[in-house]
């Protein structure tokens, strides 16, 4: 089963004109595509689609995920651009500043135009090489 496959992430955007601009403003990302009803990305290798729904920022959850090597870079980044993390306080989870640091790794949350929570995480046990690899050996 999947052999012939590729994985897609979908986020919906009550207002996709916004939608872009925040793509464009926040991550400097132009859609590679605008078809297909709606407006497609290239994040880390995995496509992206951002598409119109009256059911955006309904997902409480994390939607989309992005690893990275360097946490802190990439926050103070997005934060440059007007991106605001969120705090937790939770009995499994309390954020500092907005990261969570579980044993090394460490994550931090952020919500895109539309709602959508997106989440940043710096792993400890894997390095992105080691992902990289891994998602390359699953392929074959």
């Amino acid at each position: 089963m999947f052999e012939n496959s590729m994985a897609t992430a979908v986020l919906a955007a009550s207002d996709l004109d916004r939608a872009q601009r925040f793509w464009h403003d926040t991550f400097g990302l132009d859609p590679v595509s605008t078809e297909m009803g709606g407006a497609t990305y290239v994040v880390g290798g995995v496509i992206v689609l951002v598409y119109e729904s009256q059911f955006a920022g309904t997902n409480r959850a994390t939607a989309f995920g992005i690893m990275t090597d360097d946490l802190d870079r990439d926050m103070a980044e997005l934060r440059s651009k007007g991106v605001v993390f969120h705090d937790y306080d939770l009995p499994e989870l309390t954020t500092e500043d907005g990261v969570v640091d579980m044993d090394g790794e460490r994550g931090a949350w952020f919500d895109d135009s539309e709602g959508n929570i997106i989440a940043l995480s710096q792993p400890k046990s894997v390095t992105l090489d080691q992902a990289r690899e891994m998602l390359a050996a699953a392929s074959r």
